[in-house]
């Protein structure tokens, strides 16, 4: 792998604090991958190659996706993220059906009735902001009923949820502080969650009831990882699905002649909802720790060294998609990463899925012309592709469904 002083003037491995790039990352992959397929980074390398970021995603076993892979001040395993095979299997045989699309479909109305219910609540204004009022209130309420926790306590949540994933704090050592303080929040609730619903199960039948009485491999759940599994139920639910929206509406109010596709011809939009989410990638980057010393495309890494996968630049990778700076509404196949891969693949993409269909379908059936209102200049925050706010304008409209 070359070193940082052999580098191109071009691509900058520590520009990811750049709120340029962070607007137009496509540019900044396309000039990564000029320079290699694993490049350096800020904390270890970065593999910015389709080709190989599938390999490190294939193999769990040279490539770990446990604790020391990312450090989210939690004191349990994130299940089943942060398991690896062959115990990670088992995990998955429980879960998989809670998020299989056969259920997901079934939740259709629900979603679209609160989809409408959120554009009635702003559509006669002509305009809305469009995180605040419709990105992050639709997927949090989605994913709190599946799941069974209160809507009441949805700032709650949504406070905890940034304090984890998104630590305020002047330097490294403080952002720490405030990211375990966070974490230990979440995992204080849920202990105390788990502990009601063992007092009073003839008051509760939802996925903790569940939890409560499900096995892996012939074993109860013990309570550390009942803990982990709705950690990460926490944080990727009231999240990724917000930054996809984002991302997405975003994407199409400032494209207007895609935008129109959808309006004039929504059978594309589940094509349309893939290419968006290969284009814009909006969890650019999964952590992996090499679990020996190895070597990926000629680039030797250790052992103990973080390794980041960056899935934006893989989906937008020229070598093995030709035209992978055209976005394509009706590409068909699209075979993008933005969901990871192998065995760690997101196990809410069929919910995810669901929700950006349903989202985009309703959205432009009852508001097709809509633009970023004027003088905004768009922020996307790092990390999790996420805008600070996105205000939208559009035609009043009368608010019915």
């Amino acid at each position: 792998m070359q070193q940082k002083a052999d580098l191109t003037q071009a691509y900058d491995p520590d520009g990811w604090g750049d709120p340029a790039i962070a607007a137009d990352p496509q540019s900044y992959y396309r000039k990564a991958r000029a320079v290699g397929p694993v490049v350096p980074g800020t904390w270890g390398p970065q593999v910015v190659r389709r080709s190989t970021a599938e390999f490190v995603l294939q193999h769990p076993d040279l490539f770990s996706s446990g604790m020391e892979a990312v450090d989210l001040g939690q004191s349990v395993p994130l299940i089943p993220l942060q398991v690896d095979p062959p115990v990670h299997r088992n995990y998955r045989r429980l879960l998989d059906p809670i998020f299989a699309p056969r259920r997901m479909n079934v939740l259709e109305p629900d979603i679209s009735k609160m989809v409408n219910e959120r554009i009635d609540s702003f559509a006669e204004r002509g305009e809305c902001e469009f995180g605040a009022e419709f990105a992050i209130p639709l997927p949090s309420s989605v994913f709190l009923r599946l799941v069974g926790l209160p809507l009441s306590q949805l700032d709650m949540f949504l406070e905890m949820k940034d304090g984890v994933l998104r630590p305020s704090g002047a330097d490294l050592e403080e952002i720490k502080v405030t990211q375990k303080a966070a974490a230990e929040r979440v995992e204080a609730y849920f202990r105390d969650a788990l502990e009601e619903h063992r007092r009073r199960p003839e008051a509760y039948d939802d996925l903790l009831s569940m939890f409560l009485t499900a096995e892996v491999d012939g074993q109860r759940l013990t309570e550390d990882e009942m803990v982990g599994i709705c950690f990460l139920f926490l944080i990727a639910g009231l999240d990724t699905v917000t930054d996809s929206l984002e991302c997405m509406f975003a994407y199409l109010a400032q494209h207007p002649d895609q935008r129109r596709r959808i309006v004039e011809d929504p059978s594309i939009i589940p094509s349309a909802v893939e290419e968006l989410l290969r284009w814009e990638t909006p969890v650019t980057t999964v952590p992996r720790i090499a679990t020996q010393d190895t070597e990926v495309d000629g680039c030797p890494i250790r052992k103990g060294e973080n390794v980041a996968v960056i899935l934006g630049s893989a989906n937008t990778d020229e070598e093995e998609l030709a035209d992978a700076y055209t976005v394509d509404l009706t590409r068909n196949p699209n075979k993008h990463f933005a969901f990871g891969g192998g065995v760690h693949r997101c196990l809410g993409s069929h919910l995810a899925r669901t929700e950006l269909r349903i989202a985009l379908r309703e959205w432009h059936r009852r508001i097709p012309d809509y633009s970023i209102k004027e003088g905004t200049t768009l922020r996307y925050m790092f990390g999790l592709r996420q805008l600070d706010e996105l205000p939208l304008v559009f035609p009043p409209a009368a608010a019915t469904g």
